[in-house]
């Protein structure tokens, strides 16, 4: 399946670059934060904005919950401390579907675990997201896919084999899939993005494929877009100096503007793969192009040769491609030097 529909937005060829605004975890937290990157992203004009649900003693074990984790970005003295604090509970999950729906933008989030696919499921979201680190979770990405809604699922940390086995398990129960090339690095550089992975993900596994970048800057998305990716996610962030794991990867609210302008403009210049004159060419062509044209007088009567002819502007006249075809016809009326020889010029009897 190469279209699909996300909220009642069709998605795939044919349609406008679906745009997902990845909050993630840079709320910190705070419901409030949360609020304003929904404003953020629905004032860039997104399609969405993405979340990211964990039940965190359900996918860590003990020790690594309990690891002392004191890098610069931590919220808290363990890692299972810190992710904690990334965490929104479940009653302001339920104001922040309220706020994206005030706002007129659709509310995504990646379900890490089944209590929060459950969960996500019963808030109505449109939608699942399967992150890059469950890629290889098999069980999970069953799970996920029985729920019969739209299965976003991210390829970083993966090989090919283990993409296929993915999507294989989608499509035991799910055709409506977008397959997203992605590196899991944060930031990524832009050596290790591997933009030429979308046209094989389309060429291979013939669904929706999409694009989820972590580089600095906006080029290596806008030219996802380019290459034929229909949807793109990109993280963004109040302020990238905050503390927090994802915000010094992610993009400010200026810069997520300046994305969805740029990919917007990108989309326009795609245009059509027919090739044909553009309407605003034709007064260009006109001035510019070349016809025939007579190189001195040629009378009436006169059997014309190649050295009476030659090639000038205006592009109004006959193409400079059939001039052999005139070599040989008789001039059936004058023709004055330096000017364009008249199209019923093709039209007279040879000699």
């Amino acid at each position: 399946m190469t279209t699909l529909e996300i909220a009642g937005r069709p998605v795939g060829e044919g349609h406008p670059c679906y745009i997902i605004a990845e909050a993630g975890v840079n709320h910190n937290g705070s419901l409030e934060l949360a609020k304003r990157l929904v404003d953020v992203a629905a004032e860039a004009g997104a399609d969405a904005v993405k979340f990211q649900k964990r039940t965190v003693s359900d996918i860590l074990i003990a020790e690594a919950l309990l690891r002392p984790y004191t890098v610069a970005t931590s919220l808290g003295a363990t890692y299972g401390e810190h992710r904690e604090k990334l965490e929104l509970s479940e009653d302001d999950y339920d104001a922040l579907a309220e706020h994206a729906r005030a706002r007129e933008i659709t509310l995504l989030a990646s379900g890490w675990d089944l209590r929060s696919v459950d969960f996500l499921d019963r808030l109505g979201i449109p939608a699942f997201k399967i992150a890059s680190a469950d890629c290889t979770n098999l069980p999970l990405v069953e799970y996920i896919a029985r729920k019969g809604k739209p299965v976003l699922l991210s390829t970083g940390m993966s090989d090919m084999a283990e993409v296929e086995e993915a999507v294989a398990t989608v499509r035991r129960h799910n055709d409506r899939l977008v397959l997203f090339q992605c590196t899991s690095t944060y930031p990524c550089d832009n050596d290790q993005i591997n933009l030429r992975v979308i046209p094989t993900y389309r060429e291979r596994f013939r669904c929706v494929v999409g694009y989820s970048g972590h580089e600095r800057g906006l080029a290596p998305t806008e030219a996802a877009v380019a290459l034929g990716a229909s949807v793109v996610e990109r993280h963004f962030t109040l302020d990238r100096t905050m503390i927090g794991p994802d915000h010094a990867a992610s993009l400010e609210p200026a810069g997520l503007q300046r994305l969805i302008r740029n990919i917007r403009n990108v989309e326009k210049a795609l245009g059509s793969p027919e090739k044909r004159i553009m309407p605003a060419e034709r007064g260009v062509r006109e001035r510019l192009a070349k016809s025939i044209v007579a190189r001195s007088d040629i009378p009436a009567g006169a059997v014309i040769t190649a050295d009476m002819l030659t090639v000038k502007g205006p592009g109004t006249g006959l193409k400079p491609g059939v001039m052999p075809l005139l070599v040989g016809v008789v001039a059936e009326s004058p023709i004055r030097g330096d000017t364009l020889v008249p199209q019923e010029a093709l039209r007279w009897r040879r000699s």
